[in-house]
């Protein structure tokens, strides 16, 4: 099972890193466990992922659901540019993306939208009003144009009510259970049935880690927390319905509320953003590290980083440096001390 140590790294496994060698460093460096993000993993793919990974290590895996989230699909040439003060038809079938139309994923879900409703795509690459509700399809006027891409996240001004879990969540855990995986994260957590119905789903024995990542789940942040073994805080689709400047006050409130239940708490997104394409990370980025940790964050969780970055190994033992120079210093320390923590100069 996880470790509950309180500096745990979670690291996320994606096309830089997804190799034996770089496996295989990335678990000497000091990964407590390797997540595979079913939103950008082919379930096709996840028995071949899964045996890679264990060939080359033993730490343990974990399947992250897509969960309760709203997603563009397929789109031509994988990107597509969104004019402003044009209208576009919203589909919710396997329909290609193009000028005229844009194809959202669940299912099933168009007649919960209203004329008004805002649409914010990837992460505000474009916002798109509702001006027209059919039974299986929305058309919308594109009121902030931008090029937006596949798979995507879509946030709506108002709730929608999502599955828990996706089709491709059920035959991915399933696939997973078979294979003996013990460690499996429901996103959007918004619920506490969403909990109970992911257990369930995973088995009794499974160690669930459940992640905030709306206002709904911040609500119902409690009533999660006693039905989980850990709460992961993902910033960053937070982000999408907190404003950033509240985020740093929300991570203290979550980690403070979980500790106070004896819940082990990760925090993710952005930890070291800004190497997918350096080499090393921002004075920023080390002090959001170790603030988090003086929080008392349990996990730090490596994402894009790890998974499409160009230094995916490098990130992982930038994060153990952290969490070590965290441990060996005190409130107390000299500035002799304190240089002494790192005697590469």
């Amino acid at each position: 099972m996880l470790s509950t140590s309180p500096y745990s790294i979670l690291a996320t496994l994606g096309p830089r890193s997804m190799t034996g060698s770089i496996i295989s460093q990335m678990d000497e460096a000091g990964v407590s466990l390797f997540r595979i993000n079913l939103s950008h993993t082919d379930v096709k793919d996840l028995k071949s992922t899964i045996e890679t990974i264990r060939v080359h290590s033993q730490v343990p895996i974990c399947i992250d659901s897509e969960g309760a989230q709203i997603r563009t699909r397929y789109l031509i040439g994988g990107k597509l540019e969104l004019v402003e003060g044009t209208q576009i038809r919203l589909n919710f079938d396997e329909h290609p993306g193009d000028q005229n139309n844009l194809t959202l994923h669940p299912k099933n879900i168009a007649s919960q939208f209203l004329l008004g409703d805002l649409i914010d795509i990837d992460f505000h690459g474009a916002c798109l009003r509702v001006e027209e509700v059919g039974a299986d399809s929305l058309s919308a006027r594109i009121e902030q144009g931008g090029i937006i891409g596949e798979n995507k996240a879509v946030s709506v001004n108002r709730t929608i009510n999502l599955p828990f879990a996706t089709e491709k969540d059920f035959e991915a855990i399933a696939i997973g259970r078979e294979m003996g995986i013990e460690h499996f994260a429901l996103s959007f957590a918004n619920r506490v049935e969403d909990v109970e119905q992911f257990r369930d789903l995973i088995g009794e024995k499974a160690y669930l880690i459940s992640k905030i990542e709306s206002i709904l789940g911040l609500k119902n942040l409690t009533a999660i927390a006693d039905q989980t073994d850990a709460i992961l805080i993902d910033r960053g689709d937070l982000s999408r319905e907190v404003d950033l400047e509240k985020i740093p006050f929300v991570q203290r409130r979550i980690i403070a509320s979980v500790r106070s239940r004896n819940k082990p708490v990760f925090v993710a997104t952005n930890l070291l953003e800004s190497m997918i394409e350096w080499h090393a990370p921002t004075r920023a980025e080390v002090n959001d590290v170790v603030s988090t940790l003086e929080m008392g964050a349990n996990g730090l969780v490596l994402a894009a980083e790890t998974a499409i970055g160009n230094h995916p190994l490098q990130a992982v033992k930038t994060i153990r440096q952290l969490i070590d120079h965290f441990e060996s210093w005190t409130p107390n320390s000299t500035i002799d001390e304190l240089l002494g923590i790192n005697n590469t100069r």
